[in-house]
């Protein structure tokens, strides 16, 4: 029985990167909350740094949308699943808004555009631009009959007079209105490192940018007209009822001795590990398992855990910090040694290795994987990645390829293989070495690739399931 979903909704486009989308959406994200408007936020593509930032303005957890990883249905049961309940769904796109990984615009964010089925707001950068806005807007209007251009933004407007020259050029030209003109200044910029944008949760100070930010959008933004535009759009067919995503009740620790549930899986997540899907977390639970915060730079040791996920981060930059406690790194290699199952993506197998060596300096790690790690400055890995399981490897079985992405400014240096066993054959991507990615030790499941429980549903049942049955070894019958 199909649906029909009310869901006002826009994506924030460009003609290409770096012309201010992440700042135009927390701009926007930050004047409709002040409205008092519950906005779901969507970032296009498997990104974990900005969706942090629109988590933290919008107040609702950002959801990863992505064409390449992801079916069409997919993306739309995600997209009406967790904007049903928003007043508004806001996607902020990537790179340029019809760049995808081939001619046809395969990944490109005007593909989730046209999935769920979303007006486009075009952020043009009018650096040295004045009346050849009018041929840019025309051509992103024209170039694809299914996907409409519904409003402009123009961003890093010199002066009054720039504004009003650009202003007229579309009037005069083009069928598509101007919704806001956001002022060049740099106090608009957020900070920024190797990998993107510096993570929402890691300096509280940045949130200052953000505030600065939203105030010129309420400001400068027709947020009125953009309102209308997402409004006006026709409901959204779903093919059948799709219910809210799983609430997860995170546990604390001292909870798991009073009364403590089947399964439990500790997650990492500190300043150090914050690369985390919401699909994964919510997977987990709806395989069954409960779920425990862990910091492996504050806490001690690790609680009565049946199975540890570390994702990705920024290991390097807190290295003293993890290097500092020693007796949580030394629980956890002793841990893994019983036969702990851990699942470790990026970051996390960066911090299972012996060392991190970065900026002439090199700090001591858990020591469980036989290998060191060294910060680079130039991307060791950047794209999606197709990966096929070797036998024995855990969480998937032999012969499944599988998809995700990788992102790391890291190598792999000193492997002893006669240690360990890799995981996957690398199909496409880079990985550990270019031939293979992942490192199997015990129970240990360490890799560059980051999947996404969206595209590969399986794994959190496999994860649930080893650490059920390790738990069992445990303590038998």
């Amino acid at each position: 029985m199909s649906h029909t979903y009310h869901i006002p909704r826009l994506l924030v486009g460009a003609p290409q990167g770096r012309s201010g989308k992440t700042t135009i959406t927390l701009g926007l994200l930050a004047a409709l909350t002040a409205r008092g408007l519950k906005v779901q936020p969507f970032k296009k593509g498997l990104d974990f740094i900005d969706p942090s930032w629109l988590t933290r303005v919008a107040g609702r957890t950002c959801r990863n949308l992505d064409s390449y990883l992801m079916a069409r249905q997919s993306i739309r049961h995600t997209f009406i699943r967790h904007a049903q309940r928003a007043d508004i769904a806001v996607i902020e796109g990537a790179m340029g808004l019809f760049d995808g990984v081939d001619l046809q615009g395969s990944g490109s964010s005007a593909e989730v555009a046209k999935i769920v089925q979303a007006p486009v707001l075009l952020v043009v950068n009018c650096t040295r631009m004045t009346r050849s806005v009018a041929a840019m807007v025309n051509g992103f209007a024209n170039f694809d009959p299914e996907v409409k251009i519904g409003g402009v933004i123009l961003n890093q407007v010199a002066r009054s007079r720039h504004e009003k020259m650009l202003r007229s050029a579309i009037a005069e030209y083009c069928d598509v209105p101007v919704l806001g003109a956001m002022p060049k200044g740099t106090q608009f910029t957020i900070p920024d490192r190797h990998l993107g944008l510096i993570p929402a949760g890691e300096n509280e100070a940045l949130m200052n940018a953000v505030r600065q930010i939203g105030e010129a959008a309420a400001h400068y933004l027709d947020i009125d007209g953009i309102l209308k535009l997402a409004r006006s759009w026709p409901g959204l067919a779903g093919d059948r009822d799709i219910p809210p995503a799983v609430e997860i009740n995170w546990l604390e620790p001292r909870q798991l001795q009073a009364a403590r549930p089947e399964t439990v899986i500790g997650v990492i997540r500190d300043r150090s590990f914050s690369f985390y899907y919401p699909e994964n977390l919510e997977a987990l639970v709806e395989a069954g398992a409960s779920l425990v915060e862990i910091s492996a730079i504050d806490d001690p040791a690790l609680p009565d855990i049946d199975g540890l996920y570390i994702g990705g981060g920024f290991p390097e930059v807190l290295a003293r910090e993890l290097e500092n406690n020693r007796s949580f790194r030394d629980n956890l290699r002793q841990m893994i040694e019983q036969g702990l199952p851990v699942y470790a993506e990026c970051g996390g197998l960066m911090y299972l290795g012996r060392r991190i060596h970065w900026a002439d300096k090199s700090y001591e790690m858990v020591g469980a994987l036989p290998l060191e790690v060294e910060m680079v400055k130039k991307p060791q890995g950047h794209g999606y990645m197709h990966l096929e399981v070797l036998e024995g490897t855990p969480y998937f079985p032999a012969g499944k390829v599988i998809r995700g992405h990788e992102f790391h400014n890291s190598r792999v240096i000193g492997l002893e293989p006669s240690r360990c066993q890799f995981a996957f054959r690398v199909l496409r991507g880079h990985g550990i070495n270019g031939e293979y990615d992942g490192l199997r030790y015990k129970n240990v499941l360490a890799l560059y690739n980051h999947i996404h429980a969206v595209s590969e549903p399986d794994w959190a049942r496999y994860f649930v399931r080893l650490a059920r049955s390790w738990r069992k070894t445990r303590q038998p019958d």
